[in-house]
């Protein structure tokens, strides 16, 4: 069974910058590829970002791309999301997820999904 711990999210004001980790552990962490969704206040979970299982494959959302940044380190079992230029459209509940499926693309599908973390909240303020 694997387990996400997510950590770093708080009150920021736009234009701010916060970094997201996520600690994993029970499994083994290079194995999986990683992704970064949020929910936003009354609306949809959304995808945000992906990486492969190495590090050297990454997918972002059109609306973060150039400002986020996601990466890991497979000796510490964390996988980071570095926000920068913060909006307040970015307030939400920022969740970390976990992908075991054999395919070397990280994806944007929550589907595809198999473990995740019960989430940190982001509030970026105007």
């Amino acid at each position: 069974q694997v387990q996400l711990v997510e950590s770093g999210g708080g009150l920021v004001q736009a234009g701010g910058s916060l970094r997201l980790s996520c600690a994993a552990s029970g499994g083994t962490f290079s194995n999986y590829k990683m992704g970064w969704f949020r929910q936003p206040p009354g609306k949809e979970r959304e995808f945000v970002a992906a990486i492969s299982r190495s590090g050297a494959s990454t997918y972002y959302a059109d609306s973060v791309k150039g400002r986020f940044t996601i990466s890991r380190d497979n000796a510490k079992n964390t996988v980071y999301l570095q926000m920068n230029s913060l909006e307040p459209e970015d307030t939400a509940i920022y969740y970390c997820a976990a992908d075991f499926s054999g395919s070397y693309r990280p994806t944007n599908q929550a589907h595809e999904y198999d473990y995740w973390g019960q989430g940190t909240r982001v509030t970026v303020s105007s």
